[in-house]
């Protein structure tokens, strides 16, 4: 082997393990952040299953799927005219999850946006909580530890990105 042989060897490995150091060093900064705003809502925004889990962020008014834990309530926010789950729902739901296997009731409430037809809105709030519900039940929620129930105001608060959401609290 030449000498040019072993620093192209030596510059990949160096290569690697500066990525390395600096993926660590993300993570525990990240974590870090995570932690010192302990009662901050937590979001799981709609990204590809290999990327983290959970970061810490506010809703996006956009129209993307997402999900956010905030003071023990999970809130499914969705696309408009979609009742699809944002990726990292399951996340999301761990706590709700471990909740209900343990004895304890889960509501979900689904709220939709004051644009277009308020039948229509109403219905989509249905699937969407059904999506919800089916999630839950995927991941071994039995049925009746689940109940559906419409809210005392069904059109939500803030925008309408905000609006179209599907509430999911641990009852007792």
């Amino acid at each position: 082997m030449s000498s040019q042989d072993n620093e192209v060897e030596y510059r990949v490995v160096a290569v690697l393990l500066v990525a390395v150091i600096v993926l660590v060093t993300g993570f525990a900064v990240g974590l870090g952040i995570h932690k010192s705003r302990g009662g901050a809502a937590k979001t799981v925004a709609a990204a590809p299953a290999a990327a983290a889990p959970a970061a810490v962020a506010a809703v996006a008014s956009s129209d993307d799927a997402s999900v956010v834990v905030e003071n023990g309530v999970v809130k499914f926010y969705f696309a408009s005219g979609k009742a699809d789950l944002a990726s990292g729902a399951l996340v999301a739901l761990g706590d709700a999850i471990a909740a209900a296997k343990a004895g304890k009731r889960l509501v979900l409430s689904g709220f939709h946006d004051a644009t277009g037809d308020p039948a229509f809105n109403a219905e989509l709030a249905k699937k969407r909580a059904l999506a919800v519900r089916d999630a839950l039940v995927g991941a071994g929620v039995a049925e009746t530890s689940m109940e559906l129930k419409k809210p005392e105001q069904t059109t939500g608060t803030g925008n309408d990105a905000e609006a179209r959401r599907v509430e999911v609290t641990i009852a007792g």
